[in-house]
């Protein structure tokens, strides 16, 4: 935090240290590890299989994404093993280079570049991805798992030796078809996955989700081991075979696990190519992954995608030098863990430990259980992806939301992921330009003495995206016409925007007889420049209770205003009276000739300050009754005495007292000569440093005038309830110089 409190965007937070202390939830992350080993085993094996790899590659994979990624990830719910995304790129190189060693030495290299990349800081493409897509992303992978779980759940055999022939007419084959499904159905599976499924939904509505100790998944994978043993000695026909089980192959020796690239093949230009295109395939689906489980997260940690890419980077680089497949960060097994109940990176470590003891020991044990009870898990997790209440939310955001979002998720499907990700964000995209069309700026048409005004304030940034809207509005602005281009709230505006307002000005103003005013641009204008977070609300405001709060709070605002940072205060009429009706925090007297409006001087909220204005700055007792009323009465817990350079009542009042022959001077500075705070004659070239002069002598004048004067005010000053402070207002600047407090301890 910054000393004025206000969050700065130079100040990192570590996401490390945000999350938990890594052996803080032992009850949570030991059950979850061990649901999120059982999901991934057959998922690691499946995706080898497809890949064209051995079948043991997808387990090392499996192993290095819990124990190795997990460990240097600061993730701490995402889990990393092969993933479906790179089984074709896989498939097709491990054809293309001839053997299965001289693809492990581009996974190598892949996972060098991965590396790279993060040390580069080239993770900040996670930052860019809309929340419609990632939402997209998810659904998309929620409807897959139901698809592909659901024949593992009714124990459906594709191959069953089914007659699916033609039939003499429509309804003949839909009966038969009919029949030769239900025929392919194992009863066992389908009694198995009701009962874990009336256990997971139970578990959930019961008393019995208060049971920490174990999650459901995992007792669902218990009673399905035993239940399938039970029915072999008591109902056979419901029992389930071989086919129908966790198959893992058994592993004898340590180093059946290991296979070495072929460091030969590293001068193989084929071989870097596809080291690129794992390395770019395998970089995004990690960024998207943890976007993902980010955002299913129950406490929304942020993982730094930097980082991610570099522990990425480690386990492809150690997983191509023993013998494993492409990983990447995992949405399936990722957000089963989050289901189950993780609450720090422990429970991914756990589940590649658990991997590599089942590999080496429990082989025998772990293929007992039924693959069901596992589609009933990933059943489950599909279903909350990809609920009716997800769509529906969605489809209530509007349409700019919902299309893209249904885009991804149909592409998705019909394609594979990073091409459904991609046109899924081209749509996104539309959208965004379509909204940034009328998004750059704000505009009022007003009618004043002078004919019609229209003012254009534009917003925090404009870029490029901008200019069709702004150019179009521009340039269909009636002839005659008055128009001000407000940048005071803009921190950036594009070089081509800029552009657009010099030729409005030079050419198509000038021919139509439009004047243009342009205020509160700055001379220059950094992309990507570091911005003071403002925290401002009604609230916070209204809150600052001791003078010296208010004083801090009246000089913040001044800074933001000279920085260009201002807080917008543009409010609509029915706002307006949750503002005034609260107590103003301060009342200021100035003189009429600053014309400058105080909130945006300042940067205050609507009803913060009571004005009161008068010719000159030297108050009289009409003035100090009415600061008393608006302490009093009002609430004011400040009083602000100030000026302002360039004071044109007072040069004016010099002016004249110069020509009558330094003769009988205007009231107006007729105090401060006889206070002797100018010479009695002065030469034309020092008016403006004797308006100064007057100006600031006024002020301090004033202020003794206030506690000589009015008893109820001195009173609360000396108590120290009420603030009382001089400023000066440099117009050349915009700066106001606030003096301290007054030392309640002066008053006698």
């Amino acid at each position: 935090m910054s000393k004025n409190g206000n969050f700065n965007f130079k100040e990192r937070v570590d996401q490390a240290a945000l999350s938990k202390p890594l052996f803080s939830r032992l009850d949570k992350d030991i059950p979850s590890s061990i649901v999120v080993f059982l999901v991934a085993l057959p998922l690691c094996l499946g995706i080898a299989l497809a890949s064209g790899a051995p079948l043991v590659s997808g387990l090392i994979s499996g192993i290095i994404g819990g124990i190795v990624i997990g460990s240097v990830s600061h993730s701490s719910v995402s889990v990393s093993g092969p993933a479906a995304s790179l089984t074709a790129v896989v498939l097709a190189s491990i054809a293309s280079l001839g053997s299965f060693d001289v693809f492990l030495m581009a996974v190598v290299l892949g996972g060098i570049f991965q590396f790279i990349l993060g040390i580069l800081k080239a993770g900040l493409i996670a930052d860019y991805m809309p929340s419609n897509i990632i939402k997209g992303l998810l659904a998309a992978i929620g409807i897959i798992l139901i698809i592909a779980q659901l024949p593992y759940a009714i124990g459906f055999i594709e191959d069953s030796g089914a007659n699916f022939g033609a039939r003499e007419n429509l309804f003949e084959q839909a009966t038969a078809m009919f029949k030769n499904f239900f025929y392919s159905l194992h009863p066992g599976a389908v009694v198995l996955s009701l009962i874990s499924l009336a256990i997971i939904i139970f578990w959930e509505k019961s008393p019995l989700k208060n049971f920490k100790l174990l999650p459901p998944s995992l007792i669902v994978v218990i009673l399905g081991v035993f239940l399938n043993l039970l029915f072999k000695y008591t109902v056979p026909v419901l029992h389930l075979g071989e086919e129908y089980l966790v198959n893992i192959p058994k592993i004898d020796r340590v180093s059946e696990l290991v296979t070495f690239p072929d460091f030969a093949s590293i001068t193989n230009p084929e071989v870097w190519g596809v080291a690129i295109t794992i390395t770019l395939i395998a970089s995004i689906a990690s960024l998207l992954a943890i976007e993902a489980a980010d955002e299913i997260d129950p406490h929304k940690r942020k993982t730094p995608p930097n980082r991610e890419l570099v522990a990425q980077g480690v386990g492809n680089t150690i997983a191509g030098l023993v013998g494993g497949i492409p990983l990447t960060s995992v949405i399936v097994r990722s957000s089963v863990n989050i289901n189950a109940g993780a609450e720090t990176k422990l429970s991914t470590i756990l589940h590649g430990i658990f991997l590599l003891l089942s590999v080496l020991f429990l082989s025998s044990i772990l293929n007992l259980i039924p693959l069901s009870s596992l589609a009933v898990i990933l059943l489950v997790v599909g279903y909350k992806l990809a609920s009716w209440d997800v769509i529906s939310t969605m489809y209530k955001k509007g349409w700019n939301q919902f299309i893209p979002f249904v885009v991804t998720v149909v592409a998705i499907i019909l394609t594979d992921l990073l091409i459904g990700i991609f046109i899924g964000s081209l749509v996104s995209i539309f959208f965004l330009l379509r909204s940034n069309y009328h998004n750059a700026f704000f505009i009022e048409n007003t009618r004043i003495f002078k004919g019609e005004t229209i003012r254009l304030e534009l917003s925090n940034e404009v870029s490029f995206f901008n200019k069709a809207s702004i150019k179009n509005s521009l340039w269909n602005v009636p002839q005659n016409s008055n128009v001000i281009i407000d940048a005071t709230f803009a921190s950036y505006i594009d070089h081509d925007i800029l552009e657009i307002f010099e030729d409005f000005k030079s050419t198509f103003a000038e021919e139509n007889n439009i004047n243009v005013s342009v205020i509160g641009l700055k001379d220059k204008y950094s992309a990507g420049k570091e911005l003071d977070f403002v925290r401002e609300d009604i609230e916070e405001s209204k809150e600052k209770s001791t003078p010296q709060e208010i004083l801090e709070y009246l000089k913040d605002g001044n800074s933001r205003y000279v920085d260009g940072k201002l807080v917008s205060r543009r409010l609509r009429n029915k706002e307006l009276m949750d503002f005034i009706n609260s107590p103003p925090l301060a009342t200021v007297v100035n003189c009429i000739d600053l014309r400058e409006p105080l909130n945006v001087m300042m940067n205050t909220g609507i009803g913060d300050l009571i004005p009161i204005r008068a010719a000159g700055n030297l108050v009289d007792s009409h003035i100090i009754k009415s600061i008393e009323i608006a302490c009093k009465q009002q609430g004011a817990r400040f009083i602000l005495l100030m000026g302002n350079s360039s004071n044109k009542i007072y040069l004016e009042a010099l002016n004249e007292y110069m020509k009558n022959g330094y003769q009988n001077p205007d009231s107006l500075i007729a105090e401060a000569l006889k206070a002797k705070q100018i010479p009695a004659k002065f030469e034309e070239k020092d008016l403006y440093t004797y308006a100064d002069l007057i100006t600031r002598w006024s002020v301090k004048e004033s202020q003794q005038r206030i506690i000589k004067q009015n008893t109820y005010l001195k009173e609360r000053i000396s108590q120290g309830k009420l603030g009382l402070a001089t400023a000066f207002f440099n117009r050349e600047n915009g700066k106001i110089e606030f003096s301290e407090l007054f030392n309640p301890a002066m008053i006698s």
